[in-house]
């Protein structure tokens, strides 16, 4: 008998070896990879970043397939949130293969394989416009419906002067 998750290679010689189908094993990589940024961003999220996005670079490059990048007002936001996305990777089995600009760098870079986390101030993420430059990078959205309504809602809100004090 052959034990699951084998396929038995030749019936005379009775040699099994392990077999995967190549393309399910991909499409779990990829789901996997995107689930990493997405999670990466949301913690990011929580500690308070802002215009965080995520690039979809899967056809565009062969290093990574995503870059999370966002904002922070400051040194020490910047830090928190590169530490605590490196944090809970950590506790995921992850860890970074490589981190540069840690200590008051204006743009720092974590670098997970799957994807790169990429924490700008404000002004620095504006003169290297990561965005531009991976222009042809398709947008994955990252935020839940109920939230990118309250965010739309609130936007519309500060449009038009309303303070939501109003009775």
């Amino acid at each position: 008998m052959t034990p699951p998750g084998f396929r038995l290679i030749s019936g005379a010689r009775c040699d099994t070896i392990p077999f995967e189908s190549r393309r399910s094993r991909r499409n779990s990589a990829i789901a996997t990879s995107r689930q990493l940024a997405v999670e990466s961003a949301r913690i990011a999220d929580g500690k308070k970043a802002s215009e965080i996005v995520i690039l979809d670079l899967r056809r565009l490059n062969a290093i990574t397939d995503f870059f999370v990048i966002c904002s922070a007002q400051n040194d020490r936001q910047s830090r928190a949130i590169a530490e605590e996305v490196a944090f809970q990777m950590k506790r995921k089995g992850m860890r970074a293969y490589g981190i540069e600009g840690e200590r008051g760098a204006p743009w720092i870079l974590e670098d997970f394989g799957d994807f790169v986390l990429h924490v700008f101030r404000e002004s620095h993420r504006r003169f290297y416009d990561l965005e531009s430059l991976w222009g042809d990078a398709p947008l994955v959205g990252w935020e839940k419906k109920a939230r990118r309504a309250g965010k739309a809602k609130a936007r519309a809100a500060e449009a038009t002067g309303a303070t939501g004090t109003e009775g």
